[in-house]
């Protein structure tokens, strides 16, 4: 018997004994998705013409004329870190354009909750923790990559394991470290034997080396050899055509933070993962400083997005604006409970950061926009299954789902009108 024929036997049944019992059964009717908001740029994105380098690279992955896998990279802050959002676009991307691997990884588990969507990551004396954030003194911090992590620190036996889920298993591994003639390297295992990673042939300094994995491994595992070898991240990918989405996020982390990146670090990095396109995601916590400096701000955009350009030549650039968010006690509440509403100086990043995307030729997608406009953090907290969660500035699981998928729709949309122009 099916189980919703068995459940209302049930019910009919007990409605024998007890007649004060309804044997009528409510089924679930799932929440229907608000529609994208409207937007101050064309469909969510302006500037759009600035992605042209990943629309080429997404029309050679479609005609087949190209063979590796087309790399989008998002830097920002814990709407990246969460991989909700970016794992929503990877979906969506990898569907209709082939999965070209899970791409970029921090080398180790740099926060309590970390999970990665596509595989799981486990360390075993092998410790890692997120860098300070950066100060407004606009420092590097040596030694940290854009993952924004340290370098592990190691105990006995250090080892990071990572287990993929079905149809995300790798065909290669990247890893970025510290070469040179006395560097310490690592060992991979990947259920047959421990293959070295030698790193003292490498170039002295920040640099990275491939190795094409003889099978698609379910899973792998990354063994230090001495306690200062040093991996700043790892990339696992296909060896095939399709997309890649990767997440550099840091809890709390402003534009300041990539500013502090080491540029030796970020140069080799760059210069491996060649990515399509980079995606700039920060201004949400820059919006909730009360003393934000807008010039200040606008110069720092401008030197990060003139260091990217200067670093990774080949990449398109994109700029995610700052997103609605609501906190307590701000003046004109909108809240429903009439207690919450936008920082002022949110909306003063969004003004920057739409202004220097169009001076900068850089496309900028309108996430305030899409999702409803101000105020709309609460709206979304408000529904039946709700899209935020009670802090008015992180997505739920839903949420995130919803406006990942908005970001994809829009990026497809774009890049659809840009084939469809004969380019």
């Amino acid at each position: 018997m099916r189980r919703a024929a068995w459940s209302a036997a049930v019910l009919i049944v007990g409605a024998a004994f007890c007649s004060s019992v309804s044997a009528q059964e409510i089924p679930y009717q799932p929440q229907t998705s608000p529609t994208p908001g409207v937007s101050t740029c064309p469909d969510g994105l302006c500037n759009a013409e600035a992605l042209a380098p990943l629309f080429e690279a997404l029309a050679q992955t479609e005609t087949g004329s190209r063979r590796t896998p087309v790399h989008i990279l998002q830097i920002g802050d814990s709407h990246t870190a969460g991989d909700r959002i970016t794992g929503a676009v990877r979906a969506a991307l990898q569907t209709r354009f082939g999965n070209g691997g899970r791409g970029v990884l921090p080398a180790g588990v740099p926060h309590d909750g970390y999970a990665p969507y596509q595989v799981r990551v486990e360390a075993k004396g092998w410790i890692n923790t997120s860098a300070p954030l950066a100060g407004r003194d606009d420092y590097q911090r040596a030694g940290v990559g854009l993952s924004g992590v340290n370098p592990p620190v190691y105990g006995r036996a250090p080892v990071l394991i990572l287990t993929f889920d079905s149809g995300a298993e790798p065909g290669l591994l990247r890893l970025c470290g510290r070469g040179g003639p006395l560097a310490s390297g690592f060992h991979i295992h990947t259920g047959a034997e421990w293959i070295p990673l030698d790193l003292r042939r490498a170039t002295r300094g920040p640099t990275c080396v491939r190795y094409d994995l003889p099978t698609r491994p379910s899973s792998l595992e990354l063994r230090a050899e001495g306690r200062d070898a040093l991996a700043y991240d790892l990339s696992v990918e296909n060896d095939g055509p399709g997309v890649i989405v990767s997440n550099l996020g840091v809890v709390g982390a402003t534009l300041r933070d990539l500013a502090a990146r080491d540029e030796t670090v970020v140069a080799a990095e760059l210069a491996e993962w060649t990515p399509s396109l980079i995606i700039i995601a920060f201004g949400a916590n820059e919006g909730f400083e009360n003393d934000l400096d807008p010039a200040a701000y606008e110069a720092l955009l401008r030197r990060q997005i003139a260091r990217l350009r200067r670093l990774s030549p080949v990449s398109a650039l994109m700029i995610l604006g700052a997103p609605d968010a609501l906190r307590s006690g701000a003046v004109q509440p909108c809240s429903v409970d009439g207690r919450r509403a936008p920082p002022p100086s949110l909306a003063v990043v969004r003004n920057v950061q739409r202004q220097v995307a169009a001076d900068m030729s850089v496309a900028y997608w309108d996430w305030h926009g899409r999702m409803g406009g101000d105020c709309a953090s609460d709206r979304l907290a408000m529904l039946d299954e709700p899209l935020m969660r009670g802090d008015r500035v992180h997505f739920t699981s839903a949420g995130s789902d919803w406006i990942g998928g908005i970001m994809a729709a829009d990026l497809m949309g774009a890049y659809d009108r840009w084939k469809g122009e004969g380019r």
